[in-house]
């Protein structure tokens, strides 16, 4: 019974109370019932609940159930019209029988219902509710990373996304309704599909084979583009871990055939209770023999000349911003209610942030500028004034995360990013960096756009000439993404900062050669990293002689280091092999 009178207790919070959906039921410390399952329940309940008043008014069942309230019957029909299982509950429970003694009129004008709205089947109705529910987020594709620990482009496409139509824009995805792919010409092993396609009850996301970002969230990981000879990696927030666990699947794919890993990828997340969501996400992708994780550290309060970061030559940082880039992530879904006998008809319950409120400097009808954090709780803007002193103390914190990035000595690359379309937040934090005592003293500069890695070099949207205080080359340099340009992407920023740091090499690319896209160029008989002809040299001499040397020829190939989608590989990850227990990990990065 906790489940449904749950669920009903959240749904029916006042507008007062602060957060999306998620964020109200996974903030939650006392349910008894599994959250996951109280998010499903409600969440479900809200899409359907235009067409579930429409049933549960015609069949009158709050004139026969009169103990049933409106919220208790739309989540008890939901789940007797549409869960698998039916409703939770003991099939002698007296709220189970309140309506399953009504099935037969339930179904009836489920039926009737569905014909008005001139659906052919339940699954057509399905396709059509999820399209309105999703309302301006429907022109957004479901963006799909392949996770290269456990699966191939190829498997994926043999297999979960078989029925799929492949098109060649993004566009087409969302054009029309129906089971169409789109492969990603600047990110490997990223796929756009329908929104309205239950992904989320595949095998392969249950799986981790599979993993939900956007597009743009990827952005970050793919510019960092860490090599085997750059050392170990740091992510400063990692939470929830989609951009680490990225990270963790481009240093896997550029391990020397058979060797072993000898990178690490260090994630820091200083809020605890993110830290179990970055924890099972790590382990669902099959990444713990490569991420370390430090849960509840912050990175701020990291010493850069620590032994254990000796070794770390590259550094994301993806710190709390504003969030306002991102599409639909702050809004509480409309609930339609029931009519209660007898009661005057009351709107529908919606929570979304158009709402009046009772504030003087709020004007009736227009919608105020709301910052979400990383929890998706809501701060409301009241006015340009407050806003401005908010991003001033948003960009304050992120300029210093980036200074302290710049201080870790092996470091040469450092990518800095966030979902917010403020300059204050993006370009200018950039300049500041730049101009910083500590940039110029180590050598920091802009990553150009021409030293991009391809995918990221051939995106079009660049930073703003304006923001960056007219400087074009800086401006070129940033990358942008914009919600409603058509590209199918959330509002994003991301910029890449390099230096020289002494490697023994002197064009920094390491002792192998490499192609025009920066992937180490292999014998083709053994496999073997090419060694470039200096190198050799010492090699043959007696240093490093178990390495084969050779000039490149016709019979040789390359390994793709960039994971072209056409060419994507990996392998799977044995989960069984790593402890359940991270007991050792809580209190600072574990053995």
């Amino acid at each position: 019974m906790s489940l449904y009178h749950e669920t009903a207790d959240i749904l029916s919070a006042t507008p007062s109370v602060s957060g999306n959906l998620k964020a109200r039921i996974f903030g939650k410390k006392d349910l008894k019932s599994p959250q996951q399952q109280v998010y499903a329940l409600a969440l479900e309940t809200c899409k359907w609940s235009p067409v579930l008043k429409e049933v549960i008014d015609n069949s009158e069942l709050l004139r026969h159930e009169r103990k049933l309230s409106p919220l208790l019957a739309l989540l008890l029909v939901h789940d007797f019209l549409l869960s698998k299982r039916g409703v939770a509950l003991p099939a002698t429970h007296g709220l189970r029988a309140s309506i399953e003694r009504h099935k037969a009129r339930l179904n009836a004008e489920f039926t009737r219902a569905r014909l008005r709205r001139k659906a052919g089947s339940v699954q057509a109705l399905r396709e059509q509710i999820a399209a309105e529910f999703l309302g301006g987020a429907a022109g957004y594709p479901r963006w799909v990373r392949i996770n290269t620990l456990k699966a191939t482009i190829e498997d994926q496409l043999a297999t979960t996304f078989a029925a799929f139509t492949r098109v060649l824009t993004v566009g087409e995805v969302t054009a029309s309704p129906g089971k169409y792919l789109y492969i990603d010409e600047h990110i490997p092993n990223l796929l756009a599909v329908s929104p309205i396609f239950e992904i989320t009850k595949t095998e392969a996301y249950t799986s981790g084979a599979i993993i939900l970002q956007d597009k743009a969230s990827c952005f970050p990981a793919y510019l960092l583009d860490p090599r085997s000879e750059d050392g170990d990696v740091i992510d400063s927030c990692a939470a929830p871990g989609n951009k680490t666990t990225h990270l963790a699947a481009i240093v896997h794919s550029r391990i020397p055939e058979n060797e072993e890993c000898t990178q690490t990828v260090y994630a820091f997340e200083k809020d605890t209770k993110r830290s179990r969501t970055l924890e099972k996400m790590v382990k669902i992708a099959g990444a713990k023999g490569i991420i370390q994780m430090s849960f509840g550290q912050d990175f701020l309060k990291v010493d850069p000349n620590s032994e254990l970061f000796q070794n770390v030559g590259c550094l994301l940082l993806d710190p709390s911003c504003s969030g306002s880039g991102i599409v639909g992530r702050d809004d509480m879904p409309t609930l339609h209610l029931p009519d209660t006998p007898g009661a005057f008809k009351k709107p529908a319950v919606e929570s979304g942030r158009k709402r009046k409120r009772d504030d003087s400097n709020a004007v009736e009808g227009v919608s105020q500028p709301v910052i979400v954090d990383d929890d998706g709780k809501e701060t409301v803007i009241s006015s340009e004034k407050e806003l401005k002193a908010r991003l001033e103390a948003l960009s304050s914190f992120q300029l210093t995360l980036l200074l302290h990035a710049f201080k870790f000595p092996a470091a040469k690359r450092v990518t800095y990013s966030t979902c917010s379309i403020h300059a204050e937040e993006n370009e200018q934090v950039v300049l500041k960096a730049l101009q910083s005592d500590v940039a110029k003293e180590r050598g920091w500069r802009i990553l150009q756009r021409d030293q991009q890695v391809r995918g990221l070099r051939e995106w079009p949207v660049r930073g703003s000439v304006e923001a960056s205080d007219g400087d074009a080359e800086i401006a070129e340099a940033c990358i942008r993404s914009y919600k409603d340009d058509g590209r199918g992407v959330m509002g994003f920023f991301v910029a890449g900062f390099v230096r020289d740091v002494s490697t023994g090499f002197e064009d920094g690319d390491g002792p192998y050669l490499r192609d025009e896209d920066s992937r180490i160029i292999r014998n083709s008989l053994t496999g073997m990293p090419t060694l470039k002809p200096e190198y050799a040299t010492r090699s043959s001499s007696g240093v490093g002689s178990n390495n084969q040397v050779g000039q490149v020829d016709d019979d040789q190939y390359v390994e793709d280091e960039d994971m072209d989608s056409e060419e994507a590989s990996g392998s799977d990850s044995d989960d069984s092999s790593q402890s359940e227990s991270d007991e050792g990990e809580w209190n600072g990065f574990g053995d």
